[in-house]
């Protein structure tokens, strides 16, 4: 007999004993709302040269054709607010926070991959997948939909309890569930992530120009930065945490409890000249297990000479 409560249930206490701290869920189908927002993003070039968004968007807007006949998009927040931060100073180098310690695309995807594994015991035969920011699904747009939050103006998701410095994750599948529902949006008037943008890639509420972005010139531009935005960084070597930093509703953040985001003790006597004078055998040695790899020791070096 399927019961849609009663499993749901079960997935939600499995994901917070798992180190999720939120879980949602909403009933999978067409993205019809975000249909047109993400043609308009992409006919505007907002994303820059970051060719992958372009591809699959049909699957993008509808999670059936990841996983066929799915029924359910179980949206899930992992917290990665560090309890001890680098110097954030303005002389200081900075890289952002979600980069302290192993990337998250592993350590995330395998509590997944146990979350999927539960239902399969205790429910039966369900076809399912796991997503962490590695293929087409929307899934701040997702999160919003299971209740978990609301998309700021910044273009994060905001979390009411704990801000917005979360990983997200998914599972999509064919299983009839309960489904959760939106909340309202709390930004109000406020427009501190808009002011505080260095480098204006907030180009109007809720639309961020990802080709404008630091983290978008730090880590997924392989070309020279523009000269034109040349002392916009803020000392950022990779990545930025400004939008989130300045937002009000990060002042209900709270530590994480995962020891692999912990901050690499190799990283916490960094200086400004460790930085600079980095050499490849360090770069290797300190990040092997990094997000930083995606930027590879080339493009940490052009981000560091770039700040000048």
């Amino acid at each position: 007999m399927q019961n849609p409560t009663k499993y749901a249930q079960q997935i939600k206490q499995k994901a917070l004993e798992l180190g999720f701290d939120f879980c949602g869920i909403s009933k999978a189908g067409f993205l019809e709302e975000e249909a047109p927002r993400l043609e308009n993003w992409l006919k505007a070039n907002q994303h820059g040269k970051m060719q992958y968004m372009e591809n699959h968007f049909d699957k993008r807007l509808d999670p059936r054709l990841l996983v066929d006949d799915a029924k359910a998009v179980i949206s899930l927040l992992f917290n990665y607010y560090p309890e001890n931060k680098l110097p954030e100073g303005e002389e200081d180098i900075k890289i952002s926070k979600y980069a302290y310690g192993a990337d998250y695309h592993h350590v995330v995807k395998e509590k997944l991959k146990e979350l999927l594994r539960f239902i399969h015991q205790e429910i039966g035969e369900v076809v399912g997948r796991a997503f962490v920011d590695s293929a087409p699904v929307m899934d701040k747009v997702w999160a919003k939909k299971s209740g978990l939050g609301w998309v700021g103006k910044h273009s994060n998701l905001i979390n009411k309890q704990q801000g917005s410095f979360f990983f997200i994750a998914e599972l999509i599948i064919d299983l009839e569930l309960d489904y959760d529902h939106e909340i309202k949006d709390y930004c109000g008037t406020c427009t501190r992530c808009i002011d505080a943008c260095p480098t204006e890639a907030i180009v109007e509420p809720y639309v961020v120009d990802g080709s404008k972005c630091i983290s978008y010139f730090t880590i997924e531009l392989k070309e020279n930065i523009p000269v034109q935005v040349s002392g916009q960084f803020k000392n950022w070597a990779f990545g930025c945490d400004i939008c989130q930093d300045v937002c009000p509703w990060n002042r209900f953040s709270k530590p994480h409890n995962e020891p692999q985001f912990n901050l690499n003790p190799n990283l916490s006597e960094f200086t400004n000249e460790d930085w600079e004078e980095i050499t490849e055998e360090v770069f290797k040695e300190i990040f092997k297990k990094s997000p930083l790899k995606r930027t590879k020791f080339e493009g940490l070096k052009r981000n560091i000479l770039f700040l000048g």
